[in-house]
C-alpha cells in the first residue's frame, strides 16, 4: 500500500535509503475535503496502522478550525485528541506545538459552498493580481 499524504514525517534513518518515497512515517498529516473525508477516515486510516512506526495520524478540516490528531499510546491503541478554536496543538510524534490561529491564519470560512482553503487559494490570487498592477 502507498498513498501521497498531505504531509508525512519520517525520523528514520532507513528512509533514507529510498528516494521518491518513504515506508517508515512517524507522523502523517492530511487535510480533509468533500471527496476525501470519507476515505481518509476510514480505509487509509486503517492501512496507515499497520505502519509500525506511525505515531500520529492528523486529520484538518477545511469547513471549520477542527484538528483531530489520532495518536497511538503505549498499549498500541488510537487515542483521538480533538482540537478546536482557542487550543494549542501538540504533535508528540515530533514535539512540535502551534496553534489553532497559526494553522488556520489567513483562512475565512464562508459558506459551506466554497472550502477554506479554495477561500484562501482565491484571496491569494487577488493579492498577487494586486502586487503585479
Amino acid at each position: 500500500m502507498y498513498y501521497y499524504p498531505d504531509v508525512m514525517v519520517s525520523c528514520d534513518e532507513r528512509d533514507k535509503a529510498f528516494k521518491s518515497f518513504k515506508k517508515y512515517p512517524c507522523l502523517i498529516i492530511e487535510v480533509l475535503s468533500d471527496g476525501t473525508e470519507g476515505f481518509d477516515r476510514g480505509d487509509k486510516f486503517a492501512d496507515y496502522q499497520e505502519l509500525e512506526t506511525l505515531q500520529e495520524y492528523v486529520l484538518i478540516s477545511q469547513k471549520r478550525q477542527r484538528v483531530e490528531c489520532f495518536r497511538r499510546n503505549a498499549e498500541g491503541l488510537w487515542v483521538l485528541h480533538s482540537y478546536t478554536q482557542g487550543s494549542e496543538i501538540h504533535l508528540a510524534s515530533v514535539d512540535f506545538r502551534t496553534s489553532m490561529d497559526a494553522i488556520y491564519e489567513d483562512v475565512i470560512f464562508t459558506n459551506e459552498s466554497h472550502s477554506a482553503v479554495e477561500t484562501a487559494t482565491t484571496q491569494t490570487k487577488s493579492a498577487q493580481r494586486e502586487t503585479e498592477e
